[in-house]
This record gives C-alpha cells, structure tokens and sequence, in this order.
C-alpha cells in the first residue's frame, strides 16, 4: 500500500486567526471566544492530537508551569537564588526548592554566580511572578559541557516529534543533552561530538522550517563523524 504524506501544511498565523471551530483543545498562545479558538501570537500553527497550539516566531520566552529550563544564577541572597532563565522576568530559588539542606546565609557554598543549573518552572502566577525548583528527577547543578542557545521558538524543531530529533543527535555523537524550553541547550561530550553537536543545533536552527529536516541532519552529522555510523542504535548513556 502506498504511504502518503500526511504531514500538515506549516501555515503562519498572526493574532485573531481563526484556528478550530470543530471543538478541538485550545493550546499554549491560543484564546477561545464563543467556542472557537483564535492565534494569540505571531507563529506557526501547530496541531496535535485534540489540541492546536501556536508555536511563536519570536518575542522572548515566556514561562509555563512545568517547563524544564536551563538557568544561570545571576545574584545571590540569604535564603535565595536569582536566576537568569531568558524570561522578561527574575526567577528566584528558593533554599527549600534545592536537594541539599541549606542553612541561611550559607547559599554561597552550594551555587555561585555563573553556576549552570537545570530547573522546573514550579509556578508562574497572573503578576508573573516565577517559582522555579531543582526537586525533580534529572535536576542539577552542571559541570563542564557546552552551552549553546536558540530562539526559544524553534526548540520544538530541536527536539522534533516524539523527541526523535534530539535522540538521533545523542546517539550519532554520543553526548549528552539537555534541552531547555527557554531555548537554551547544553552539551557535553568528546570535544570534536560536541562540536558536531552543536553545529547540528545551529543547522536545526537556521533551516527550522524546512521539509525533510532530520533526514538531513542525520546525513549532516555521519558527513562529519564518518565513524559514528555504526553506533546509530546505541542508546545515550
């Protein structure tokens, strides 16, 4: 049987475009009135499931609850952390919002300026007030590696559907990732993987809208690491 293309059209949106009127979910950077769902933002029109979302073409990153982002502490405090997380607004950490027990005026021995750490948005409230947290699986401190960042709206495209992008990426270089929905990425692995790595990313990010674009970065990492080829189906450590 013939497999056909189903894959949707990427049709931009501007704010007040009508995006469903049949009952669909309403998905990030969308508004419903009378039943119907608008765009709320300059983007890309994106349909998943039941829901259809806007994935924005620009602006600066605007935090959801239960986002996974890269920060780094700018400022600290007493029983407190400021953290830079690429949002128009401050992210404090909390000493109760860490794995380790943190006496007051102590925090300087546990996270210092420029430290990279790995948060969750925790809460984001109607004043924008953000609570972020290192209490969950995954979350650290990190060590060494590479930092590289993109636009925050094209990180769906880094990641691809399924997350099938971003694995492909660690399996034929062999490093590890993180992928922050602010848009920013680290990397580490050898030095010339995580190079390739972070050229893959930057290709993601100038053709994001390009068709066939796994296919492509996949032909473009085994063109610079020839001898990685065999190792494809090895899982990232």
């Amino acid at each position: 049987m013939e497999k056909r293309n189903t894959r949707p059209a990427r049709e931009v949106v501007v704010p007040g475009d009508l995006l469903d009127d049949s009952g669909m979910d309403a998905g990030s950077n969308t508004y419903v009135l009378d039943g119907k769902i608008y765009a709320g933002v300059l983007g890309i029109k994106n349909t998943y499931h039941d829901a259809v979302s806007v994935i924005p073409l620009g602006g600066r990153y605007m935090p959801s609850t239960g986002d996974t982002v890269i920060g780094i502490i700018e400022d600290i405090g007493p029983s407190n952390w400021l953290v830079n997380i690429n949002a128009p607004y401050p992210a404090p950490l909390h000493v109760n919002e860490v794995p380790w027990k943190v006496e007051f005026g102590d925090t300087s021995k546990y996270l210092n300026i420029g430290n990279v750490v790995l948060l969750k948005i925790l809460m984001v409230d109607e004043s924008k007030k953000i609570q972020v947290t290192m209490k969950d699986s995954g979350l650290r401190r990190v060590e060494g590696g590479q930092l590289v960042e993109v636009p925050y709206s094209k990180v769906s495209r880094v990641i691809g559907k399924s997350g099938s992008m971003i694995q492909m990426i660690k399996n034929l270089t062999d490093c590890r990732i993180f992928v922050g929905q602010n848009g920013r990425i680290w990397i580490d692995g050898e030095s010339e993987n995580a190079d390739v790595a972070v050229e893959a990313i930057k290709l993601i990010e100038k053709e994001a809208q390009s068709s066939n674009l796994t296919e492509r970065i996949e032909t473009f990492i085994k063109s610079k690491l020839p001898e990685m080829e065999d190792d494809e189906g090895e899982e990232d450590q």
